[in-house]
């Protein structure tokens, strides 16, 4: 056990509204025990920006974690020369230049297929029938999966990112992931011959050109869809959200005085749709004369690092004009999120300018409650929207 602080909270509150604990712990104790949790949080951007980046420390190779155990054992759980070779390999389905190339047109097309099918006289969720399918279609032809249904790569990405949040250790929770993570090696097996017989520049793809043995590929197309189905979802309906309900600041956006990217990064600050990452303390270790143990279990709190009053003024206000350079929501080690590039172009180059352009006065309905919830991924749970045409 570290010599952290106690710090307890309740678990249901903080599912629904983690920030102001956060914003308590990070003003009484920084580095705190959380029994509910069974973790020590670091919550303090600079703590957390320097240990992340301490591996022989702050080790993300984590045995009997829950992502290991349920998923395989991925790159986001391996350290040095092991993550780096796999992160290699995957370079050309996600690096800057594939998207441009190989991605960003079908990116576009995805969007303006699903904004054709949009029915201002219906109830449009825009979570459920626009961000959803969107990020799921994406996330397909960057896994490779295309077999795959929309509705499957979203159920799937959801029972995964619960399980390995599954703290409390609820077994329907796990019994989900389990079942998920069969899917997806079954929709896997589905699709070798045919890249086998037509290699293409997907995530499957490049792994299967690169020789990485099939468990590594497994686990790793299980760790795309973990987090590259939910975080551009939630940053999707988020942004929109937060222009709607901000009107300010939805003019200089969609008149180009803020650019998109900037819209997206200051959401991704202010709620962080990854909110926190593992970590497990390979060596004794002290840090602001907290002591740890090697094997315990730590969390860095990016959606905490992303509100520290030591960097961001007013930190609990929505604001697309500010600096967001000190913001760490992909993370800040060498850990850092390899399909940000991906994400950065669905939302900011794709989906909101589409949107807010082809969607006249689009505006929250006020028959219908927006909800939003989680900690360790924080999202909106539906969108309810009307506008007057589309435009075309």
């Amino acid at each position: 056990m570290s010599t952290a602080p106690r710090f307890d909270i309740d678990t249901a509150a903080f599912w629904a509204d983690p920030y102001p604990a956060l914003a308590r712990m990070r003003k009484e104790a920084p580095i705190a025990f959380v029994p509910q949790l069974g973790s020590t949080l670091l919550c303090r951007r600079d703590d957390i920006f320097v240990s992340e980046k301490q591996i022989e420390v702050f080790s993300s190779h984590q045995p009997q974690g829950l992502m290991n155990r349920l998923m395989g054992h991925n790159m986001m759980r391996k350290d040095g020369a092991a993550h780096m070779a796999e992160r290699q390999a995957i370079a050309p389905a996600v690096s800057p230049r594939a998207v441009r190339v190989h991605w960003l047109t079908q990116f576009q097309a995805h969007a303006d297929r699903l904004i054709d099918a949009l029915d201002p006289a219906a109830e449009v969720d825009l979570v459920s029938d626009f961000a959803l399918p969107f990020s799921a279609e994406c996330l397909k032809l960057i896994t490779g999966l295309t077999n795959m249904r929309f509705q499957d790569m979203n159920a799937w990405s959801q029972a995964m990112i619960d399980g390995i949040a599954n703290y409390t250790s609820d077994a329907a929770v796990e019994a989900r992931c389990v079942a998920a993570t069969s899917g997806i090696d079954a929709a896997i097996d589905d699709m070798l011959p045919v890249l086998e017989q037509h290699p293409n520049q997907s995530l499957l793809g490049v792994m299967l050109a690169a020789g990485m043995p099939m468990e590594s590929i497994r686990a790793n197309i299980k760790l795309a869809i973990s987090g590259g189905q939910n975080e551009p979802r939630d940053a999707i309906a988020g942004a929109v959200w937060a222009l709607l309900t901000h009107p300010d600041q939805l003019a200089p956006a969609c008149e180009g005085r803020v650019p998109w990217l900037q819209v997206f990064e200051e959401y991704a600050r202010w709620i962080s749709p990854i909110g926190m990452s593992p970590r497990r303390i390979a060596k004794p270790w002290t840090i602001r004369d907290v002591t740890f143990e090697p094997e315990e279990r730590v969390f860095l709190m990016f959606g905490s690092a992303n509100r520290d009053e030591a960097h961001f003024a007013d930190p609990d206000r929505f604001d697309i004009r500010r600096d967001v350079s000190k913001s760490i929501a992909f993370g800040a080690g060498p850990h850092f999120c390899a399909g940000a590039w991906a994400s950065r172009a669905m939302i900011a180059e794709v989906a909101l300018p589409t949107l807010f352009a082809r969607l006249s006065n689009l505006r929250l309905r006020d028959d219908v409650l927006v909800r939003i919830g989680g900690w360790a991924f924080r999202g909106l749970l539906n969108l309810p929207v009307t506008w007057d045409t589309a435009r075309h």
